[in-house]
């Protein structure tokens, strides 16, 4: 990986990590990947980071599904309307995915996943 991409996935890491929206397993695994860098077990936290990446990051439609069920307007509350539209917008406009602070940096990391896995 080169050290423009290390520099790029460790910033985007630390915003992973503060995000409100970061579940407790991203978080571990981020932390375990940034620990790991540089010794010999890089390449086996980067793939555990890339996995738990992989299965937070919020497809749009799965956003939008959640948004309209009840337990979307359970956690939305009255936001649920504007949630609901805003990830209709995100997909109108192409957008895949969520994009909260956590999924906009699980995004940015994955589009770097080659590398990172090398």
């Amino acid at each position: 990986m080169t050290k423009e991409t290390l520099d790029f996935v460790t910033e985007k890491t630390h915003a992973l990590m503060e995000a409100g929206s970061c579940c407790a397993e991203a978080k571990a695994a981020a932390d375990n990947w940034l620990k790991a860098v540089g010794t010999d077990k890089e390449a086996e936290a980067a793939k555990a980071y890339v996995a738990e990446l992989e299965e937070d990051i919020m497809p749009i439609d799965g956003l939008i599904g959640f948004a309209e069920s009840e337990m979307g307007a359970q956690v939305f509350g009255d936001h649920v309307k504007d949630v609901l539209a805003h990830a209709k917008q995100i997909k109108a406009d192409g957008g895949a995915y969520c994009d909260c602070p956590a999924c906009a940096a699980c995004e940015a990391i994955l589009s770097k996943k080659d590398e990172l896995l090398k």
